[in-house]
C-alpha cells in the first residue's frame, strides 16, 4: 500500500479525531482497493465490526449465515447488526450436512430450504472471512469449495489453541492442542475441546488452500456488542464506583483486543494480502489490572472508587469461581502465560490498539442504546453487588489482627 505525499497530508488532517489508523484513512476520504469480502458469520460481534471495517474502506461485503438472529427469524430480513451497505446477505446452513434451518423444530422446517455450501459454489470473492468455525470437518468443507475461487481465507482462531499455559510470551510456534477424538463436535463439559477444535481448523483450511490462508488467533476480544458479560462487567462496575474488589494484584497482566481494532487489522491482511498465523491480543505494552480498571473508569466517567485486591487462595475459599470476576487469570503456575502472549508478529503486520478508555467508553455507549430488558440480560454476573460485598467483608476480617 503506496501512501503519496497528498495522502500523508490528508491523512494529518484527520489525526487529531483519535480514529484508528484504517478509520482516518476512510476520513480522510482516500481510495481503497475495492476488495470484494465474504463472511462466513456477520451478525453477532466480530462480524459486524469485520463489515463495518471493510465498508468505510470501501469494499463490497456479502454474509452468509443461518439467520437465527431474532429479527432474521421474524421476516428473513437482516437484523440490526447488519449494516445497510453489506450487498447482500444469504441464509443458509455452512454444515453440508444441515439445511439452513435445521436449528428449527421438525415441523417447522421449510422443505425447500436451501443447501447452506451450494449457494457458495462457483462463485467469486476475493478473500472470506470465517468467524464462525470450531470443527475441521465444517471448515474443510467451506474452504474446499471456496478454494477455486477464493483469494485469501482468513480464520479467526483463538489463543486456546496452545497447549501449556504456563509459558509466558507464547510465540505462534508454540505446541498445540490436539483432539483426542479427531471426529469430536462437542466441546466438552469444561470446553476442553475448544482449541484444540480450532486448532484442527487451522489445520484444515491450510490445507483447502495452502499460502492462502491468514490464521489469526485473538486473546480476549471486547468492546461494543460483545455480551459475554466478560469485559462489560468492568465499565459498569467502574461507573458504580465505591469499593471495588479487585483479583489478585494491581500488577499482574490482562491482554484484550478492541474488537474494532481486530476487525481493522483483518480488513488490513486482505487489503496487504497478508498470510501466516497470527496471535492477536493486546494491547501493545503490558496492561494491569489496575490500569484496566482505572482506564475503565476514565471512559465511563465513573464515581470515586477505592480498590481493594484480593488473592486466589482467599477468593477460592470463598467461593469464586473462574470468570467470576471476569478476564483475570493468576500470573504463576499453569496459567502463568495467559495474559502474556507474544504479539509481535502481528504489530509488524499492522495491528494498532484503541486505548482502555476508548473501549470503555464506547463498550458502555452501546450497552447504555440497549432496550431496559436487554441491558438484564447482558449485564448479567455472578458478582453481584450483595456478593462483591460479602466477600469484601469476609476479606477485611482476614486482615483483622487476632486479640493479644
Amino acid at each position: 500500500m503506496h501512501t503519496t505525499r497528498r495522502d500523508f497530508v490528508r491523512l494529518a488532517a484527520v489525526a487529531g479525531l483519535g480514529l484508528s489508523p484504517l478509520s482516518r484513512w476512510a476520513a480522510a476520504g482516500l481510495p481503497s482497493s475495492g476488495k470484494s469480502i465474504l463472511i462466513l458469520g456477520g451478525t453477532g460481534f466480530l462480524g459486524p465490526a469485520c463489515s463495518e471495517a471493510a465498508l468505510a474502506r470501501g469494499h463490497k461485503v456479502t454474509l452468509f449465515n443461518r439467520g437465527r438472529s431474532e429479527s432474521m427469524r421474524k421476516d428473513r430480513g437482516r437484523p440490526s447488526a447488519v449494516p445497510a451497505e453489506v450487498e447482500e446477505v444469504l441464509i443458509g446452513n455452512r454444515d453440508p450436512d444441515k439445511t439452513a434451518d435445521e436449528w428449527k423444530k421438525p415441523e417447522e422446517r421449510d422443505a425447500n430450504s436451501p443447501k447452506g455450501l451450494s449457494q457458495l459454489e462457483g462463485r467469486k470473492w476475493d478473500a472470506v472471512i470465517d468467524t464462525s468455525g470450531y470443527w475441521p470437518r465444517i471448515v474443510k468443507a467451506s474452504a474446499e469449495l471456496l478454494a477455486p475461487n477464493v483469494g485469501q481465507y482468513v480464520f479467526i482462531s483463538t489463543i486456546s489453541v496452545y497447549k501449556d499455559n504456563s509459558k509466558p510470551n507464547m510465540a505462534e510456534d508454540g505446541e498445540l492442542n490436539t483432539l483426542s477424538d479427531p471426529k469430536t463436535e462437542d466441546f466438552g463439559a469444561q470446553f476442553e475441546n475448544y482449541g484444540a477444535g480450532k486448532a484442527a481448523c487451522e489445520a484444515a483450511a491450510e490445507a483447502a488452500m495452502p499460502g492462502r490462508v491468514t490464521n489469526i488467533r485473538p486473546g480476549f476480544i471486547v468492546g461494543p456488542r460483545d455480551t459475554s458479560r466478560r469485559f462489560l462487567y468492568w465499565p459498569i462496575r467502574a461507573r458504580r464506583g465505591g469499593e471495588v474488589l479487585l483479583p489478585g494484584a494491581p500488577d499482574d497482566p490482562i491482554q484484550i483486543i478492541d474488537v474494532r481494532d481486530l476487525a481493522e487489522w483483518i480488513v488490513l491482511c486482505i487489503e496487504r494480502k497478508t498470510t501466516g498465523v497470527f496471535n492477536a491480543t493486546g494491547p501493545d505494552k503490558e496492561l494491569s489490572v489496575r490500569a484496566m480498571i482505572e482506564g475503565c473508569k476514565r471512559g465511563v466517567g465513573g464515581k470515586a472508587a477505592t480498590y481493594t485486591w484480593a488473592d486466589a487462595s482467599f477468593l477460592e475459599r470463598e467461593g469464586v469461581r473462574p470468570g467470576e470476576l471476569p478476564l483475570w487469570a493468576a500470573p504463576t503456575g499453569e496459567t502463568a502465560g495467559f495474559h502474556r502472549i507474544n504479539i509481535d508478529a502481528a504489530k509488524r503486520a499492522g495491528l494498532t490498539f484503541r486505548s482502555v478508555e476508548d473501549t470503555a467508553r464506547a463498550t458502555i455507549e452501546w450497552f447504555d442504546s440497549l432496550p431496559a430488558d436487554v441491558q438484564v440480560q447482558v449485564s448479567q454476573t455472578p458478582m453481584t453487588p450483595e456478593r462483591e460485598d460479602k466477600i469484601l467483608q469476609a476479606w477485611k476480617k482476614t486482615k483483622v489482627e487476632p486479640p493479644r
